[in-house]
């Protein structure tokens, strides 16, 4: 555990759910854990007790990837977890493939509503269109041509590297390989009754683009998704689908819509532990990302690519999947100072954009 883990509070230690079983973590939510294919292994999902026009149920809030062991874990879970009972209604936090995949299998199977932002379900109905044989469509993420391109302009031209994100272009869809045709809104501020209990909608911007998490006032609990994280910091990228972003500010400023929630909340974060300290996490990332554009200015005392900041940003060898998001990540913190004038971005003659200090 590092220091910054060790000022936080996890009322479960190191406990955390079996395959196929839960660990009930306040009144009528429980927490089931799904594996990954990555480096990071796992997904948290939850479970709500619900009651939907007099039906007994749950609401799952996100879903796990489209994988064959994820399907068979959920089945455990429908058999040893669910008391009899059917899902009613499955809520997706944001369109990232861990927490979109299987929305489309659970809502078919429990013939249950999917409940999300507009914005990230129009995005992963979109993505979804990128299939095993169509190279064409722009824009899916850390991978395929239009990544290719995007990242080589800020200076990944290796062609090992280039052929293998060119190679991925299905990633999105092989993960999600399709999405409800039909959805319910979700919006911020809005109010779910949720098992007879009130679940606020908090809207969170940088990470996705229309992320939701989830705040019960009355269990004093928050179901942050992606957007406060104990262990890690949220991956916050400038990807091919829009490469003038500058999604790092829209992050740091989603964080200040929670100083209203009290200190001794309940997190449940999509990865990691659940834990209590969420202004302590807060106030670290705050800090972590004033660091690291601290130090990528100070980097750029002569002209640098993301490329090349990607040393300074990340000390750990970066596998394929960790490479694109890495790349996202550094062009997000470089377009985060140079829209506030403290870097000056140029066009090389190679085709790379550079930033320097103003």
């Amino acid at each position: 555990m590092n220091p910054q883990e060790q000022m936080l509070e996890y009322p479960w230690d190191m406990t955390q759910p079996e395959p196929g079983y839960a660990i009930n973590v306040a009144d009528g939510v429980r927490w089931v854990r799904m594996p990954l294919p990555f480096a990071l292994d796992h997904i948290n999902l939850w479970l709500l007790r619900d009651q939907i026009d007099g039906r007994d149920g749950w609401t799952v809030v996100d879903c796990g990837i489209d994988r064959p062991e994820v399907r068979e874990c959920w089945e455990a879970v429908f058999n040893q977890v669910l008391e009899g009972l059917p899902v009613l209604r499955v809520i997706v936090t944001h369109m990232h493939p861990d927490h979109i995949g299987l929305a489309h299998w659970l809502c078919q199977r429990w013939q249950a509503p999917l409940w999300m932002s507009m914005t990230d379900y129009a995005l992963a109905r979109l993505w979804t269109g990128t299939t095993a044989t169509d190279t064409s469509v722009e824009g899916s993420g850390p991978a395929g041509e239009s990544a290719a391109r995007h990242f080589g302009r800020h200076g990944l031209v290796d062609p090992e590297a280039q052929a293998l994100i060119r190679k991925r272009h299905d990633y999105y869809a092989r993960l999600v390989p399709d999405v409800p045709k039909q959805y319910h809104r979700l919006l911020n501020g809005q109010t779910l009754s949720i098992g007879g209990r009130d679940w606020q909608p908090i809207a969170g911007y940088g990470h996705a683009p229309e992320h939701m998490s989830l705040w019960c006032p009355t269990l004093d609990v928050l179901i942050s998704g992606d957007m406060v994280l104990p262990r890690i910091s949220t991956n916050i990228s400038v990807f091919d689908l829009e490469p003038e972003a500058n999604p790092l500010p829209l992050y740091l400023e989603s964080l200040k819509d929670y100083d209203s929630l009290p200190e001794r909340t309940l997190v449940l974060p999509s990865h990691g532990r659940p834990f209590r300290g969420l202004h302590e996490r807060i106030a670290q990332q705050q800090a972590h990302h004033a660091e690291r554009l601290a130090e990528v200015l100070a980097a750029c005392h002569h002209p640098q690519s993301a490329y090349d900041l990607l040393p300074v940003l990340f000390h750990r060898q970066l596998d394929m999947h960790q490479l694109g998001f890495a790349m996202g990540e550094a062009v997000a913190h470089l377009h985060a100072l140079s829209f506030q004038g403290d870097l000056i971005r140029s066009l090389g003659e190679d085709g790379v954009y550079r930033f320097c200090q103003a």
